[in-house]
């Protein structure tokens, strides 16, 4: 999984794979970047918490309750492609974890990437290891949303100053609101918990894999099930991108470039006759519904 999460397709390591010449996934790496982004990112929930463990190191403990939900809901989401692609014998990395920087606004991670280095041979394959992701990561980041939002408060909203930075609800984390808190009274708002911020964050990088981009988790769906049509939705996402960047969040311009450069195009199957079959379908659809219920238009706004 790229950037959060989306899977990525290595020609050259693809062909040395056919020769023979792949290893077996590297471990040592791969562990030692889990546990230094482990550390980034429990420092930058020390100080969600209002802590500052670079002057007083105990409060380092304090992230534990933003670090662990969150890193549990990006780990399942790369081991859910992992095993997708080991049940169909496609040969990947270990899920590589990217740290950041831990001090706030940042998070203390970029994400993580997950490459795949053998040809995936049928769109059954495809649309299974693609969708393995999402789905899964979906259901942890409700689970750790539904809690963090249990444990966080109602707040005044604050008087506009231009200064206060809101997150953005999806339909689901507004329909998790709604059952912690049932209809909330004008005037105030949720002041979310570390916790609800993992799983707000949990939910909103499942909808950005989910972009029919590319070779992002959306974009290997949309080719499984339309390939001829793929390079033209990738396209056009990234138009939509970019209105979006212009309308709502000057962040989806970044998304939009980055993906762009990395291709919008897809490698192809190896068997390509192989239909899909019911089951297939109706994964593709339950990953739109997924990326409906999290996609959040203006994800970060100021008032």
């Amino acid at each position: 999984m790229g950037n959060n999460g989306d899977t990525y397709y290595d020609f050259e390591e693809a062909d040395a794979f056919v020769n023979g010449s792949i290893e077996r996934p590297k471990v040592l790496l791969p562990l030692l970047l889990l546990v230094v982004t482990f550390i980034t990112t429990t420092i930058s929930g020390a100080f969600f918490e209002g802590a500052n463990p670079f002057k007083y190191p105990v409060d380092f403990f304090q992230g534990l309750s933003f670090s662990v939900p969150f890193l549990l809901i990006l780990g399942t989401h790369e081991l859910g492609h992992f095993f997708a692609s080991r049940y169909h014998g496609v040969s990947t990395t270990l899920p590589i974890f990217i740290p950041g920087p831990p001090v706030p606004p940042m998070i203390g991670t970029f994400g993580a990437v997950i490459k795949i280095k053998s040809p995936i041979t049928t769109r059954r394959a495809l649309i299974d290891i693609g969708a393995a992701g999402p789905l899964s990561g979906f259901v942890v980041a409700l689970l750790v949303t539904a809690w963090g939002v249990k444990l966080s408060w109602l707040v005044p909203v604050p008087a506009p100053s231009g200064e206060t930075v809101n997150l953005g609800s999806s339909l689901a984390f507004q329909a998790i609101g709604y059952l912690v808190y049932g209809p909330i009274p004008e005037g105030l708002s949720i002041f979310v918990h570390p916790m609800a911020f993992a799983g707000w964050l949990g939910l909103f990088v499942t909808s950005i894999n989910l972009l029919p981009l590319g070779q992002l988790d959306g974009g290997h769906l949309v080719y499984a099930v339309t390939a001829r049509h793929h390079r033209f939705i990738s396209m056009a996402f990234v138009v939509i991108l970019l209105i979006l960047g212009l309308k709502t969040w000057p962040g989806w311009f970044v998304w939009a470039i980055l993906i762009s450069i990395i291709g919008l195009r897809h490698p192809p199957t190896r068997d390509v006759s192989l239909p899909l079959d019911g089951r297939r379908k109706a994964i593709c659809w339950a990953n739109l519904l997924v990326f409906i219920l999290t996609f959040t238009p203006a994800p970060f706004y100021i008032t």
